[in-house]
């Protein structure tokens, strides 16, 4: 028996598609393991922690589903605006951000909204978390890219990039991370807090995933998905995985290779075997499915892949100074006086009149 992984992908027809796979044969099939019907406007953003599925979409809401039991779970209402990125942090946190230019930390104990931040002038086009959990990195169509202390909710620094960026990602060691703008990928050193280097693609850029701490597959407006090294801005190997535009790609791990991904257009799902450990090759295709959807965005669900951190739900409110005096010798803008909307975690909280209920949207 093989282990347990569900595709997620969202699409245009405000549906939420999971699948199950099958992976003991060589040729994997993937079966309908649910359709979530709870938008009312086309799906922009999903993300899986080790029990829930979410998905953010044009409507203004975040829609839970339990992957364990196998129900919808209730909204989040917090957004004025389309969600526009979703990203879990372990199982403990979500964060969210949308085009109301907010970034809400949300606690996925009794899912309310932690902490509630002004996150940028216009919208907020993506976000990522720091493997530390302590750091947050957003870009938006302010033309700015910020750092954000999770730990207190309020931003440490701010960057002036010229242009909207579209995508930010930490790399898995959290030592770098890259940011997107049309069909470049600039690289930054998180100690020096400078652009290290830049890997243009031939198109412009939908999605990127880090298969390891250096190689970055991407995906653009046309069929292919291209492999490059980060650390010698080389490109690797590509692939064509379409026969129209890779909308999105993600990836997980198996015992001796890498499965990557990728969501399409044409409604197709593709599963690509990858082999990382030897000089890289074209992937070969593991299976694919028809979902008949204009799909949008995909996550993978694989528990018992991730850290469980369920134990230790405050792991983000610790401090870490060796992380603060680090970023203290960056030569950028501090800024002073962000405006942070947030609960003071370490003062009693007060009653609220409908009980903090998710439902609620609040103002």
């Amino acid at each position: 028996m093989g282990p347990v992984v569900e595709l997620i992908a969202g699409s245009y027809e405000q549906i939420a598609f999971g699948y199950k796979l099958n992976t003991d044969e060589p040729e994997w099939t993937a079966t309908a393991g649910f359709t979530h019907h709870a938008h009312t406007a086309s799906i922009s953003a999903v993300a899986t922690s080790e029990r829930f599925a979410v998905t953010g979409s044009k409507d203004e809401t975040i829609q839970l589903y339990d992957m364990k039991k196998r129900i919808e779970h209730g909204a989040l209402l917090h957004h004025d605006g389309t969600i526009t990125c979703l990203e879990f942090y372990g199982t403990s946190h979500l964060l969210s951000g949308g085009e109301d230019g907010l970034i809400c930390v949300w606690g996925t104990k009794k899912w309310e909204c932690l902490k509630s931040i002004n996150a940028h002038i216009g919208h907020v086009t993506s976000l990522s978390v720091h493997p530390s959990g302590k750091l947050a990195l957003s870009v938006g169509t302010d033309k700015t890219l910020r750092t954000w202390n999770l730990i207190n909710g309020r931003s440490a620094f701010i960057k002036n990039i010229k242009q909207n960026a579209s995508i930010v990602r930490w790399s898995p060691e959290g030592d770098k991370y890259v940011v997107v703008i049309n069909e470049k990928v600039d690289i930054y050193d998180l100690e020096t807090a400078s652009l290290t280097g830049t890997i243009t693609n031939p198109k412009r850029i939908s999605s990127i995933k880090f298969l390891t701490n250096s190689i970055l597959a991407i995906a653009g407006d046309d069929e292919l998905v291209r492999l490059c090294d980060v650390a010698t801005e080389e490109w690797l190997c590509e692939f064509e995985a379409h026969e129209t535009r890779v909308k999105a790609i993600d990836s997980f791990s198996m015992e001796d290779y890498c499965v990557v991904v990728t969501a399409s257009n044409d409604g197709f799902i593709k599963l690509w075997k990858l082999h990382l450990n030897e000089e890289l090759k074209p992937p070969t295709l593991l299976g694919k499915v028809n979902t008949t959807a204009r799909l949008t965005c995909l996550a993978v669900w694989k528990p018992l892949s991730i850290k469980e951190t369920i134990e230790e739900p405050a792991a983000m409110a610790t401090t870490s100074q060796d992380i603060a005096k680090e970023l203290s010798k960056q030569k950028r803008v501090r800024i002073a006086n962000e405006e942070v909307i947030m609960e003071d975690e370490s003062k009693p909280k007060k009653m609220k009149k409908n009980g903090g209920k998710k439902k609620q949207k609040s103002q």
